[in-house]
């Protein structure tokens, strides 16, 4: 066999040898190829001497590592051939023996030619070990940063979905003169967000009011208490409940600010009357306070 070819024959060799269990190690069907004979005849042999062969020389694969195993190698189409039941596999100590009770010249020829390239491969490893637990570690922490980043993009995708649905709103902001569509829709959003019902207190109410609580749920009560009540908003009221659910108004002249209380829990706030929302500077927020004695005192509780 020429320089070359041995080279080549080396490599391949080295291909053939799996880590399982820690160990490395050449399969029942490889090595009965290279010592040519049969794979039934070579485990047989070995059945027959089994006292020779503890698990540091050869051991059966179990069907989880054989199901990794074959997950993990890109075989040919030759080598799937006979791979469909679980192989032996031999240690180098296993090889070392193997040859002894082959009694045959190839026999010992290509073991001596395997050992060697388990040498090689143990050389390799060791010598390469702190790059290979460097890539273990790189792997571990890309994989935890991965993760953390899936995490993250799920919580930020919920946040947005929330936002898009209304469920999420800025506590406090200012909105500023021409952002008429802008105020009428976090006005309108806040309606939405409401299951069981809405009051709105505001000294100064007109149709807009009531196009805004038009958008609510259905069957969500509703509530204005406003300081004037006009002929033309007792009219607009009238026309507005003989299509839409009812909305009670009440005189009420004791609040100089504007407020929106959802669900008789959750609080907001306006600088502006509702239906003046865009014209001018206006700030707004969501008050961290109880709306029970905003209630009580209004005679809802």
């Amino acid at each position: 066999m020429s320089e070359c070819e041995m080279e080549k024959f080396e490599e391949s060799l080295k291909e053939k040898i799996y880590s399982i269990r820690g160990f490395q190690v050449m399969l029942d069907r490889d090595l009965a190829e290279l010592y040519g004979v049969e794979t039934r005849v070579l485990n047989q042999t070995v059945k027959r001497n089994l006292d020779r062969f503890p698990e540091e020389f050869c051991f059966l694969m179990t069907n989880v590592e054989f199901t990794e195993w074959r997950s993990q190698i890109v075989m040919s189409n030759n080598l799937k051939v006979g791979l469909r039941w679980k192989p032996y596999v031999f240690t180098e100590l296993g090889v070392a023996m193997l040859a002894g009770i082959l009694k045959s010249e190839i026999a010992v020829k290509i073991s001596i030619r395997i050992i060697q390239a388990f040498v090689e491969m143990r050389k390799f490893i060791q010598s390469n070990a702190q790059v290979f637990q460097r890539l273990d570690n790189m792997e571990s922490k890309q994989s935890g940063m991965s993760l953390k980043l899936i995490e993250t993009d799920k919580r930020v995708d919920k946040i947005f979905s929330l936002m898009e649905s209304g469920e999420i709103k800025p506590k406090q902001g200012i909105l500023f003169d021409k952002q008429v569509f802008d105020a009428y829709k976090y006005v309108s959003d806040i309606v939405k967000s409401a299951d069981k019902s809405i009051l709105i207190i505001d000294n100064y109410v007109d149709d807009s009011v009531l196009t805004i609580l038009s958008k609510r749920k259905k069957g969500v009560k509703a509530s204005i208490y406003t300081k004037k009540i006009s002929a033309q908003l007792k009219l607009d009221v009238k026309k507005f409940n003989g299509q839409y659910d009812p909305v009670e108004v009440v005189k009420f002249d004791n609040s100089h600010d504007r407020f929106i209380v959802i669900d008789e829990k959750i609080i907001y706030h306006f600088g502006a009357s509702l239906k003046d929302l865009g014209k001018k500077w206006f700030g707004y927020s969501k008050m961290e306070v109880e709306a029970v004695e905003m209630l009580s005192r209004l005679g809802k509780k």
